[in-house]
Formats: structure tokens, C-alpha cells, sequence
């Protein structure tokens, strides 16, 4: 059965992946009109590609969906408000420390903001900006994750709260430094990567579908529009106040 939804899901991979190789064949071949440099490495790499991301969803699909729903009903049977808060701060900070996308964003606009002289040209100073950033967006993360998990127990409406965010945004841009500005508007895209989308995404349906009264459909979703909301919000702050 294993061995059945592997070679499944094998096959997926390979379907997601085709539209992207024809593209590019397409162009490369007949665009470009230029043939292709290493045919045997682009082979092997795609192979590996495929490989990776076989790997990579049929590991979600065994265990981190289920982790998440089983312990968002963990959480809704105990009745702690508190407990469920906290852990979904947590999560939502954990995950967003260890999101690969966040990293190298973050390296990169170190190595940058440090060539335009806003800070200092020394290692030192890129590292720390580079975790400040990192940390900022991270707590924004967490924040997010806890108002979305406090919506769904409240009966909230999404939109309202959404609305709300934007407006801030908008807000908060014409006083905002102009180099944080699109590193901002960036953030909320990378922190919502392969880490934190399938643990905050398992989070909100196995906490709606615990809570009486509470759709799946309807209340389960909305919290990866949160954590792309408020990291915006934080890391324009972060720039205002540096």
C-alpha cells in the first residue's frame, strides 16, 4: 500500500513538473535557438527534482498533517485556551526561524543593505541584521498564528480582520524607510514556504473540526493569509525603529 501511494505520487511529481520542462525546452530550443549546454546534467537534475518532491509531499502526507491535526484535537479536548494559544504562537515563531525561503531572503538583504552603507560593511553586522530580521518576521509569524487560532475559537470573521491588516499596511508604508519597504512587502511571501504552510495549514482544519460549531471549510482556513499579513506590518516597524 506504501509502496503503491509512492510510485503514485512519483507519477504526480512528474505531471506538476512537465508544464516547467516543456516551457523551458520550448524557449531554450526554439526561442533561444541555442542547444543545451549539459543534457545529461539537466536530466540528472531533473531526476532529482522529482525524487525531492516525492519525497517532500509524501512526507507531509505521513506525518506532518497529522501531527498537526492530532494535536490541534489535543488541544481543543483539554480546553485550554491558554495552552492552545501558546503553542500556536510557538509553532508559528518555530517553524518561520526555520523556514530556508526566510533565510536566504534575509542573508540577501544583509549583503545588500550593507553594500548601500546602512549599516555597517562587516560580517558582524550583516549576521545580526540578517537574525534581527529573521526574528522579527518570525514573531509576526507567531502573532499571526495566534490571532488566526483565537478567530476560529471566537467564531471571528476573516475578513474583517484581513481588511484590517491592509490597512495598516498601507498605513505604515509612506513612514517606513524606502529599502525596508519592499523587503517587507517580500517577507510575507517567503515565510509562507514549505515549513510553515503544511504545519499551520493542518493547525487550522484539526482545530475547527474539533471545536463544535466550527466548518473546516469555512473556519479552518485564513490563517497562511494572516502570516502573510503580518510580517508586512513587523518588519516595516523593525525599519522605522532601526
Amino acid at each position: 500500500m506504501l509502496k503503491h501511494a509512492f510510485v503514485k505520487q512519483l507519477l504526480n511529481s512528474f505531471l506538476s513538473l512537465l508544464p516547467i520542462l516543456a516551457v523551458v525546452l520550448v524557449f531554450q530550443v526554439l526561442i533561444i535557438q541555442q542547444p543545451i549546454a549539459d543534457i545529461t546534467g539537466m536530466v540528472v537534475g531533473v531526476l532529482c527534482i522529482i525524487l525531492g518532491l516525492t519525497l517532500f509531499v509524501y512526507g507531509l502526507e505521513q506525518s506532518l498533517f497529522p501531527v498537526g491535526e492530532s494535536m490541534a484535537y489535543a488541544f481543543a479536548r483539554k480546553g485550554s485556551v491558554f495552552w492552545l494559544l501558546l503553542f500556536a504562537f510557538c509553532l508559528g515563531f518555530g517553524t518561520t526561524v526555520a523556514e530556508p525561503a526566510l533565510i536566504a531572503v534575509a542573508d540577501e538583504a544583509a549583503r545588500v543593505t550593507s553594500k548601500s552603507h546602512l549599516i555597517a560593511q562587516t560580517d558582524e553586522a550583516r549576521t545580526q541584521y540578517a537574525l534581527g530580521l529573521r526574528i522579527t518576521v518570525a514573531l509576526s509569524v507567531g502573532f499571526a498564528i495566534l490571532i488566526g487560532v483565537l478567530r476560529i475559537i471566537r467564531g471571528w470573521s476573516l475578513y474583517y480582520l484581513i481588511i484590517f491588516g491592509y490597512c495598516a499596511v498601507i498605513v505604515m508604508t509612506p513612514f517606513a524607510p524606502a529599502e525596508i519597504i519592499g523587503i517587507a512587502y517580500d517577507s510575507g511571501g517567503v515565510t509562507t514556504s514549505t515549513i510553515t504552510v503544511p504545519l499551520v495549514t493542518a493547525l487550522g482544519v484539526g482545530l475547527a473540526s474539533a471545536i463544535k460549531g466550527r466548518n473546516p471549510m469555512l473556519d479552518g482556513f485564513g490563517l497562511i493569509a494572516f502570516a502573510s499579513l503580518t510580517p508586512m506590518i513587523f518588519v516595516m516597524a523593525y525599519g522605522i525603529i532601526l
